[in-house]
């Protein structure tokens, strides 16, 4: 029988966290070396140039833009300058009337408020951007700033109980833990969900319920953390089929962290038990998730300073066997918990037509699928 070592989800007593905190592009970085900071803290900002609207002046005033004269005469109607500030209606280009008559002038006004950008001496579009976008970025988690990345951003690490998930949805959220379920098998319904779970993350157990859900954005809540869910449940909730994209920017007002997958499946008693643990400690969460290459796993974070660094996962040092619970972590199988059933040792082809080595593993259902090592991973039984 050939053994193999799968990597799996991460549930950490005690580990470092470390965390890049980066913007889209280059801005002020407000932070020290050595400093000290907490969740919502502002660690660095930048503006961001605003969205361009254009105006094809060459056809407002029938001007043709492939005669060089043309262009100066559509340049000498503007009757603002590029870098000029505008509101929206403001004046921007006029062409006087036949005979000079007010009355018969061609006037273009902004259609925004914001900036004079270009006026293409190819197309005659005149631009005007909107106002910048501050962009500014938090901490995320309570830690130490221990690296600066000039002009763009900063490096926090902080000792911290880490928990990852195989799915997620919706951003970066910082709360206190609440465990409301009694065991790792119960389900997380409506009726559980109280005005006290304000500002909270809820653990539940085997399945978070759709109507859970809308009550848990209701009342404020700031996450959930539950074992599964049903997949139609989550496409009602969100109002669309997430398909395969990078997920964590979904406007809804909670975030929802799967530790096991879709369907109603128990959270993996370790898991559920350290979720206990930290019952009543702050946390930060993030839902954003992506299962190609680049994997981005949800995950839980609760820095502890006078934690010690154990490395405890919920993956076992060793390799598969035959009877190895794993969790599948690609389509078309993806978050279906299975045993390995067999570990053929030579290289099979799949369907992309590459040779890759496989196991065969055998569903709940009790059917015997075949999926490459590469698409598992191990988890705690």
């Amino acid at each position: 029988m050939g053994s193999a070592y799968t990597p799996g989800l991460k549930v950490t007593r005690s580990t470092i966290v470390r965390k890049v905190r980066k913007l889209p592009l280059k801005g002020d970085v407000l932070v020290q070396k050595g400093q000290k900071v907490q969740p919502h803290d502002i660690v660095c900002k930048t503006m961001l140039p605003g969205e361009p609207i254009t105006m094809n002046l060459a056809q407002t005033f029938n001007y043709d833009v492939s005669m060089a004269e043309e262009i100066e005469m559509l340049k000498d109607l503007l009757v603002v300058k590029i870098g000029q500030e505008v509101q929206k209606g403001d004046l921007v280009a006029k062409k006087p009337g036949l005979f000079g008559i007010e009355f018969f002038s061609t006037k273009v006004e902004s259609p925004i408020t914001g900036v004079i950008d270009n006026l293409s001496e190819i197309t005659g579009q005149l631009t005007i951007r909107k106002p910048p976008v501050p962009i500014q970025i938090e901490g995320y988690i309570p830690g130490e700033v221990v690296e600066l990345i000039p002009e763009e951003g900063v490096i926090i690490e902080a000792h911290a109980s880490l928990i990852q998930g195989i799915f997620g949805v919706g951003g970066e959220a910082f709360g206190e833990i609440m465990v409301v379920a009694d065991s790792p098998d119960q389900v997380l319904n409506a009726d559980m969900i109280t005005p006290a779970c304000k500002d909270k993350i809820i653990v539940g157990g085997s399945l978070v319920t759709a109507e859970a859900m809308r009550k848990a954005g209701t009342v404020g809540a700031t996450g959930i953390v539950v074992g599964g869910i049903i997949d139609v449940d989550l496409i009602e909730y969100l109002g669309y089929d997430i398909g395969v994209a990078i997920t964590g920017t979904e406007d809804i007002p909670i975030t929802l962290i799967l530790t096991e997958g879709f369907g109603e499946i128990r959270m993996a008693t370790k898991t559920f038990n350290m979720l206990k643990d930290l019952n009543g400690q702050m946390a930060s969460i993030n839902g954003a998730t992506q299962i190609r290459a680049g994997v981005m796993r949800p995950e839980i974070i609760v820095a502890n300073d006078n934690a010690y660094i154990d490395s405890i996962s919920s993956v076992a040092e060793g390799g598969m066997t035959k009877g190895t619970l794993i969790r599948i972590i690609r389509a078309p199988y993806f978050g279906q918990i299975a045993t390995v059933d067999s570990l053929p040792p030579e290289l099979q082809k799949v369907e992309s037509e590459t040779k890759v080595r496989v196991l065969f593993a055998k569903l709940q259902d009790g059917s015997i699928v075949r999926v490459p090592r590469a698409n598992v991973e191990l988890i705690e039984e």
